[in-house]
């Protein structure tokens, strides 16, 4: 049953479909929508932060991941996929993302995850930075956190 979002969405990542991305039946194989996932999640981590992670230094852990599948991708169907973060912790924030056809406004998929602020050099989490804090405030601007 699909999950009903109701969010404003800010960062839009336009997907290219590959030939590859294709199973048998000429659908998205479920295996590449994860792909398409982490693709927007660091183009939304580098538009927001206004630079590129330093995932050595300080950077964010996946440690949750869901993913519904709605409707099939077909051959020669644009998508994009919508990201936004919707939960700010202390240590942790929590991301929802859609793949939908720009065209009709079809759900494809929805996804739900949790990621963890990280120093690699004490290999464990760490609060979320004030400055990330503030630019995720400031570009989330309808969400109260």
């Amino acid at each position: 049953m699909k999950k009903e979002v109701n969010y404003t969405f800010h960062h839009i990542t336009p997907v290219q479909i590959r030939f590859n991305d294709f199973d048998s039946l000429e659908h998205v194989n479920n295996s590449v929508y994860q792909n398409y996932y982490d693709l927007a999640r660091t183009s939304y981590i580098e538009q927001v932060f206004e630079q590129k992670m330093q995932w050595h230094v300080r950077g964010l852990v996946l440690v949750k991941i869901t993913i519904e599948f709605i409707r099939p991708i077909l051959m020669d169907e644009a998508v994009e996929v919508r990201t936004k973060i919707f939960k700010l912790g202390n240590k942790s924030l929590g991301m929802i993302q859609q793949i939908l056809n720009p065209g009709t406004n079809e759900i494809k998929s929805i996804s739900e995850s949790v990621m963890v602020a990280y120093i690699e050099s004490a290999d464990k989490p760490c609060p979320i930075p004030e400055d990330w804090r503030n630019k995720i405030i400031r570009y989330e601007k309808d969400i109260a956190f």
